[in-house]
């Protein structure tokens, strides 16, 4: 019999009122919260009406996965083209120069109709010298969530703060070498999945996304 998680978020708007929480001491800087689409959009969209209805936006960032297990992340890329590829991963599963090459342009491609569907021709918002608080729902690898802070870096934020509900602790050790400051409520000693923190952890629709934009541009 499998032991029950010792504490769980009913869905992702609860778990960026909890997120929310821990980072109120930051309201007073005028945040600039990004959320991850998908499942990191719902969080950041709670952060940022929490925090004084902070600015929202989003940063399209997509996992490269194994061929044969696609929820296996190997790599990720941001819609920048930072890329971020686990090599050893890449070689012990076999995937070669030329498979992960195809990979990749697989997802760029979605990546590209993401930052179409989700921001159009309007410009991404500016990072440089603002606090930023980067959201996901959660971190097992950490691959999708350093690409985002190293492309979220390179746009010359003045402080830069990783927020997530729950986080693989060796995930999170990495990511803190990457972030200016990490907001992590959870961190399991074994982390199976992020899902089973969640008592609802329902795919995120780029509808939801759009919904919480345009709520949060209103």
């Amino acid at each position: 019999m499998s032991e029950r998680p010792p504490r769980r978020f009913s869905n992702r708007r609860d778990a960026g009122r909890q997120l929310a929480a821990q980072l109120q001491p930051l309201a007073a800087e005028q945040p600039l919260v990004i959320g991850l689409p998908r499942g990191g959009v719902p969080v950041a969209a709670e952060i940022a009406t929490a925090l004084g209805d902070a600015e929202l936006e989003v940063l399209a960032v997509r996992k490269i996965g194994a061929p044969h297990n696609p929820e296996y992340g190997i790599g990720a890329i941001a819609e920048d083209g930072t890329r971020v590829i686990d090599r050893e991963a890449a070689a012990v599963l076999g995937i070669d120069g030329d498979a992960l090459e195809e990979i990749v342009a697989r997802e760029s491609a979605e990546l590209d109709r993401r930052v179409e569907a989700y921001r159009g021709d309007r410009l991404p918002l500016s990072l440089r010298g603002r606090t930023v608080i980067v959201v996901d729902d959660g971190v097992a690898t950490g691959v999708t969530d350093t690409a985002a802070l190293r492309a979220a870096r390179r746009r010359g934020p003045r402080w830069l703060v990783l927020a997530v509900p729950v986080c693989a602790p060796d995930s999170a050790i990495r990511l803190r070498a990457e972030a200016d400051q990490l907001v992590c409520l959870i961190e399991p000693q074994q982390l199976y999945g992020v899902g089973q923190w969640y008592a609802d952890f329902s795919q995120v629709s780029d509808a939801e996304v759009l919904a919480a934009l345009a709520k949060a541009g209103s």
